[in-house]
């Protein structure tokens, strides 16, 4: 049987696969139907300083190739995460990667703050393409002064190792990664969704109520390759992939171009089991193909 283990800028992981953050809720959704301690991690929900309602409905539409959504980033705050969904993660075993955003970078600092030290709490990523308030809404990760502020400030407020979540619609994502780790990250995550729109003709409005949304799902996998293919290209830190992880080939991809760990989302929507599908069959792949260890591939790409 193939060795699985990684280490994820810190964050021990018994195996390579965890969920998108957005997908998979706090973990209490989906334990009914498997045990979530057989993943490497769980990332959970978007968590700021204080509850959110998020966005109007509708919300989500499907479309070819995919998912599109804007929800808005709806959630409880952080002082009910810690009450009543952080203790349901720790008493299953799992690691949880805590996805933090906010209208400030010092909200992000907040947040990070007061989840330093929190047993159960592997690590935090960094929600970056949410609107900066005070910039006139832009998205913090398009702009390199105001990631690199955000990383910074996070890096300052917690000992916990962190994870900027890279946008996809930038020019160059290598700059971010290397802002990324000059600011002290211990790995990055990519790719967020993509911007995208639906309409519909008849009415001829928007089918979302927020008139855009993020694109996710298959659609998404190629680009999300050549954004993590590049990325590794001049990391220093490890990379958490994922964008249209339907299968074990799909996580083997960004594996093979560099990832250290893959996250499994909208496959969830149709498939609750896919995470542990995806588990299965990656170790199957392994093992067919004489590798020991998942880290003996990663990086492999014959270029």
């Amino acid at each position: 049987m193939a060795k699985l283990a990684v280490n994820l800028g810190g964050i021990a992981m018994k195996n390579p696969v965890t969920v998108a953050s957005g997908t998979f809720g706090y973990g209490r959704e989906y334990a009914a139907l498997f045990d979530i301690a057989r993943l490497g991690a769980v990332t959970v929900k978007g968590v700021r300083a204080r509850p959110w309602p998020g966005n109007p409905l509708p919300r989500h539409a499907e479309v070819p190739g995919g998912l599109l959504n804007a929800i808005g980033l709806q959630g409880p705050g952080v002082d009910a995460f810690l009450a009543d969904d952080l203790p349901f993660l720790r008493a299953r075993g799992v690691p949880a990667i805590v996805n933090i955003w906010g209208a400030s970078a010092e909200e992000y600092a907040e947040v990070a703050a007061r989840l330093d030290g929190q047993p159960g709490v592997a690590g935090l990523e960094l929600n970056v393409s949410c609107p900066n308030v005070k910039e006139g809404g832009a998205s913090f990760g398009t702009r390199l002064d105001t990631f690199a502020d955000v990383v910074r400030r996070v890096r300052a407020a917690t000992r916990l190792p962190i994870l900027p979540k890279l946008a996809p619609n930038v020019p160059d994502v290598r700059p971010f990664v290397q802002a990324a780790q000059d600011e002290g990250a211990d790995a990055v995550s990519l790719i967020n969704t993509l911007p995208a729109m639906a309409v519909d003709l008849e009415a001829r409005r928007p089918v979302l109520a927020n008139r855009t949304g993020g694109l996710s799902g298959p659609a998404i996998h190629a680009v999300a390759l050549k954004h993590v293919h590049d990325a590794a290209q001049v990391a220093r830190v490890p990379i958490l992939a994922m964008g249209g992880v339907m299968t074990a080939r799909d996580a083997l991809d960004f594996i093979l171009v560099g990832a250290t760990a893959v996250a499994v989302g909208t496959a969830t929507f149709l498939d609750p089991l896919a995470p542990i599908r995806v588990l299965e069959g990656l170790e199957r792949w392994l093992d067919d193909h004489g590798v020991a260890d998942v880290n003996d591939f990663r990086g492999a790409l014959r270029a």
